[in-house]
């Protein structure tokens, strides 16, 4: 016959015996004949049994030979090579209740096998069973399904209910109510606004809205995704080939006590039953299950990683190299303060600005207008606006002429101003001027903040075991070191370009396994060099996410820990799957030679090792506590409602202090105005905040962070924050009753606002911190 003819039936042979359907198939068969040979011995027909048992046996024997096989063609020493000795020895010393055990243990360790790697793959899988076909455009007054390759950057599409979002754009409808926990893992469901970005991949799970296009299908975020879950596996992680290496070690060892258990007693049955319960079907099957379940526990998280390789690298890691911005900052500017003129409100400037600011493209005008609508300001509707780039933008706000940019020097003359300077300097902040009908009113000051679950996630990773902590930025020098000394860093490399930071990678890549996180384009060859790079893949470029072996594809940093956390457990729960049932298979075999274990029994034995053995290795699925503590429904939606009156109370923080300012120059009427209005803001909605901060979150967050200890000292800043208000009340009482403030009153009360404003930024900046950043 034609040799390629019979490579060829062979190859088709191996095929049909690799369908899905066969090993429960397998499990049936000889489930059956193992149960009925039973009851057959049972009855007393010992005849019928055994010829019953050895159907079973030679049912597996078929199988087992093939997968043999196929694990020799890939260059693997296949530990099935023991069951099919084992098979055929209990075959041939006539044991055929210990073979169709044997057969039952080799279908149900195979069976078990298949749906656990089902059950681990599930959420990898359905990253590609989730992906957007085709998309709704609405062009001349009409709506067109057309396939998701023609949509281009522009396009206005419709999404309806339930549907999934095909491409990164804009909302254009006033809000769209979308469920991010495909890509994020968040389970609340996000509410978008007009003009906010969303991305490709995301449920609708309110009423139709219509959305821009941003990017075409392959240059949006889910297609990246799915890019990098079409290579996820765990066939080449370096835990499988470890695995391996025990099996070209074991299999010999496993035919040499077999052959001296023959050789010193005599007795075939003592070496099959050596085979017997050395026979780990499943066993070193472990190590992988193990890997992709933490595969799958990663991506619940909001974790993507490319193999198996990555993730038992990512848990040998010891050094950590982190980008600035974008992965240690937000990676876009904020309004860090809001300054106003003498007799101005903070409020009204960024108000009035905001405004303005409207018609803007640029990235600090949507960094006013985005805090503005945070506070909940009324804007109003600019009119006769111009732009002039470089220096700002102009034009008709409530029928008065304002200009929001840069100002010229002269002026910006005021003490006012020129403390504004003096402070975006010391901060590294931007500022952005305010003038209504040529007079100078405010100033609001801009920075790109630090995240606020950072220093939590650079926590966690030293608890983790990772020794290093370096920045790699192509920032100044100064705010870079300012960055690291708050998040606790072991050092900064500045002003770098793409070719510093990967001499960087690979000089710290001689000292230890080394993880680079990036965002931007420029990171991408720094994530290439790396041991694991990890792009931030929610704000990221495409090229860092392409580049990279892990992509966190939620807008959370911390994300990074939580993968650290589940490839070392993976990475610990695998080994300990392959060399503790190894080592009680050792155990048995010595008993199995010494005559202490019959083959029927000890195939029994061996049957609950391969089980314990595999769901042991699907422990790797499950959540642990290394991870972020849980949260319940309740907390987390307390989380969110006090992070949201942090946001509306920074015009309180900013008049307390403004008023404080205003006592440093001359005092006049407008600083008693000044410390009054700070007065009372205090009152009625910073003191009701922190008390309901006291009495409601954290006794909710107790539980979760091991006692009332652990929000102990943030109790104590409140008691201060309620000392220094009482105390600016009472010389507000003492200024309206003495007709003004007086000389003997000033140093105290201006002590007090500049002690209240830095006990409130503090307190604020560790609430957000250690507190709010453990709700998704």
């Amino acid at each position: 016959m034609n040799r390629s003819l019979v490579v060829a039936r062979l190859r088709r042979s191996a095929s049909a015996l690799a369908s899905p359907r066969l090993e429960p198939a397998l499990l049936a068969v000889t489930a059956t004949a193992l149960v009925v040979g039973l009851t057959s011995w049972l009855l007393g027909a010992v005849g019928v049994a055994d010829v019953l048992w050895e159907l079973g046996t030679a049912a597996a024997i078929v199988p087992a030979v093939v997968w043999v096989l196929a694990a020799l063609r890939h260059g693997r020493a296949g530990v099935d090579l023991i069951a099919v000795l084992a098979l055929g020895g209990t075959l041939a010393i006539g044991e055929f209740l210990a073979g169709a055990l044997i057969a039952l243990m080799l279908a149900t360790g195979r069976t078990l096998e298949e749906a656990a790697q089902r059950r681990a793959s599930h959420d990898l899988h359905a990253l590609l069973t989730h992906a957007p076909r085709s998309a709704r455009r609405r062009t001349a007054g009409e709506v067109a399904t057309v396939p998701l390759e023609d949509v281009v950057v522009g396009d206005l599409l419709v999404v309806g209910p339930g549907e999934t979002v095909p491409v990164d754009g804009r909302v254009e409808s006033a809000e769209a109510v979308l469920d991010e926990s495909v890509l994020t893992g968040e389970s609340l469901q996000i509410a978008r606004r007009r003009g906010d970005g969303v991305r490709s991949g995301v449920v609708n799970a309110g009423g139709a809205f219509e959305l821009r296009a941003t990017a075409t299908e392959q240059d949006s975020t889910y297609a990246g995704i799915v890019r990098l879950a079409q290579q996820a596996g765990a066939e080449s992680a370096p835990l499988v080939r470890l695995a391996d290496q025990y099996a070209a070690w074991f299999l010999p060892l496993t035919l040499v006590v077999a052959a001296l258990a023959w050789l010193v007693s005599g007795s075939a049955v003592r070496a099959v039953a050596v085979l017997v319960v050395a026979t780990p079907c499943p066993l070193l099957l472990a190590a992988p299950v193990a890997v992709v379940s933490g595969l799958s526990r990663a991506s619940r998280r909001g974790v993507v990683v490319r193999d198996g390789g990555a993730l038992e690298n990512l848990g040998r890691a010891r050094t950590v190299l982190l980008d600035k911005t974008g992965t240690l900052t937000r990676g876009r500017p904020s309004v860090l303060d809001v300054a106003a003129a003498p007799g101005q409100v903070p409020a009204q400037v960024l108000r009035t600005a905001a405004s303005l600011d409207q018609y803007s493209p640029h990235v600090l005008a949507r960094a006013l207008v985005d805090a503005a609508r945070e506070r909940e300001l009324n804007l109003s509707v600019p009119a006769d606006v111009t732009e002039e780039p470089g220096r700002g933008i102009s034009g008709t706000v409530d029928g008065h002429r304002v200009f929001v940019g840069r100002v010229i020097p002269a002026r910006a003359g005021s003490s006012w101003a020129r403390a504004v300077d003096h402070r975006a300097l010391l901060d590294g902040a931007t500022v952005a001027w305010l003038v209504v009908d040529e007079h100078l009113t405010g100033a609001v000051l801009l920075r790109d903040p630090l995240r606020h679950d950072a220093p939590l996630a650079l926590r966690r990773l030293r608890a983790a075991g990772i020794q290093r902590l370096l920045m790699l930025t192509g920032d100044r020098e100064a705010p870079a070191q300012e960055a690291a000394a708050v998040l606790g860093l072991d050092g900064v490399r500045a002003e770098l370009g793409p070719a510093d930071k990967v001499g960087v990678v690979r000089s710290e890549r001689e000292r230890a396994v080394t993880v680079m996180v990036g965002d931007g384009v420029n990171d991408a060859p720094a994530l290439a060099a790396a041991d694991v790079g990890v792009a931030m893949g929610a704000r990221g470029s495409t090229a860092s996410s392409e580049a990279a072996d892990v992509v966190l594809t939620t807008d959370r940093v911390d994300r990074l820990a939580d993968a650290v956390a589940i490839a070392q457990r993976s990475r610990r729960i695998a080994v300990q799957s392959a060399l503790g049932g190894m080592s009680l298979s050792l155990v048995a075999m010595a008993g199995a030679a010494f005559g202490l274990i019959p083959p029927a029994a000890g195939a029994l034995l061996q049957e609950g090792i391969d089980v314990a053995v595999i769901l042991n290795a699907l422990r790797a699925v499950r959540a642990d506590r290394s991870e972020r503590p849980a949260l319940t429904p309740g907390t987390e939606a307390l989380i969110h409602r006090f992070a949201a009156e942090h946001d509306d109370l920074q015009d309180v923080l900013q008049s307390v202090r403004a008023a404080a300012d205003r006592l440093s120059d001359a005092p006049d009427p407008t600083a008693l105005a000044g410390v009054e209005e700070a007065h009372r803001l205090l009152t009625e909605r910073l003191l009701p905040h922190e008390y309901a901060e006291e009495h409601q979150l954290y006794p909710a967050l107790a539980s979760t962070l091991g006692g009332p200890e652990a929000t102990a000292t943030m109790s104590r800043a409140h008691v201060e924050i309620e000392r220094l208000s009482h105390r600016i009340a009472t010389h507000v009482e003492l200024a309206r009753a003495n007709g003004g403030l007086t000389p003997e009153q000033l140093d105290d009360l201006r002590s007090c606002l500049y002690g209240l404003s830095t006990v409130l930024r503090l307190h604020f900046t560790q609430e957000e911190e250690n507190y709010f950043s453990l709700a998704p």
